[in-house]
């Protein structure tokens, strides 16, 4: 996961992406958490190097997170109190999940749902109106991290998939050795629970199996977990988000 933002989000104007002391200091500039983290990488990692990175972090500006994984991290919980950070949530924020071993062999997939590889800024676009629209973001936020510079980028693919001529689903898949992870899977809300999203990750999973890929990854929301569990991924890893508590929203969900 941090590979792949510090890979993309590095395209971004003023991002900055750091790698320190086993810390990872993700500043990408958009106004969301994932991609505003501080995170550990590294059993060297130690309070001067987070709370460091957090002292960078709050002087950006945007809204951002100290990622902490359950139980690997858990020495740092303390460090978070210390430096008035407060947990996001009672839960952990998303978990991380993986498949393996993957299927070569393309999914069987809905005759109406064609997914195609892009290829060219006219598919750019399509994947970014499907995020704006699936995910409800802003679309300066969704240009800025779904750029025609991608198709430059050999381990990047970049997929819309198609039903009745009109972009309906998103995916991206970003391969960093054996692994693929799976990313911007959206799908927009009038062409939700036909299974589109399903098999935009199964057919990412296949053309990165075909490529040489045995493990699938990626960071599951509370409403495509289930999808994804029914899939084969299983949840390897947890992540505590610990926050500013004047950054958390009023509802108190997730920001």
């Amino acid at each position: 996961m941090l590979e792949v933002f510090a890979r993309i989000g590095s395209g971004v104007p003023g991002a900055r992406v750091e790698r320190a002391n086993g810390v990872t200091l993700l500043a990408i500039g958009v106004p969301l958490r994932l991609f505003n983290q501080v995170a550990v990488h590294g059993d060297d990692a130690t309070e001067g190097a987070i709370t460091r990175a957090v002292a960078t972090m709050r002087s950006s500006g945007a809204p951002f997170a100290l990622n902490l994984r359950l139980g690997p991290d858990d020495r740092f919980v303390e460090v978070a109190e210390r430096i008035g950070l407060v947990p996001l949530s009672a839960e952990p924020w998303m978990p991380g999940m993986a498949m393996h071993p993957l299927r070569a062999d393309p999914p069987v997939t809905d005759a109406e749902h064609e997914i195609h590889l892009v290829t060219d800024v006219d598919g750019i676009e399509a994947h970014v109106r499907v995020a704006v629209e699936g995910f409800d973001l802003p679309e300066p936020t969704a240009r800025a991290i779904v750029r025609p510079d991608l198709l430059r980028m050999p381990d990047v693919s970049v997929y819309v998939g198609y039903a009745g001529g009109v972009a309906t689903t998103s995916g991206m898949g970003v391969r960093t050795g054996r692994t693929i992870g799976v990313y911007n899977i959206a799908t927009i809300p009038a062409a939700r629970r036909r299974g589109f999203g399903a098999a935009m990750t199964a057919r990412i999973a296949a053309d990165a199996a075909a490529a040489g890929c045995d493990v699938a990854t990626l960071q599951a929301s509370a409403m495509g977990y289930p999808i994804y569990e029914r899939m084969g991924f299983r949840t390897v890893v947890n992540y505590m988000a610990y926050v500013d508590p004047t950054s958390i929203p009023p509802t108190g969900s997730p920001g």
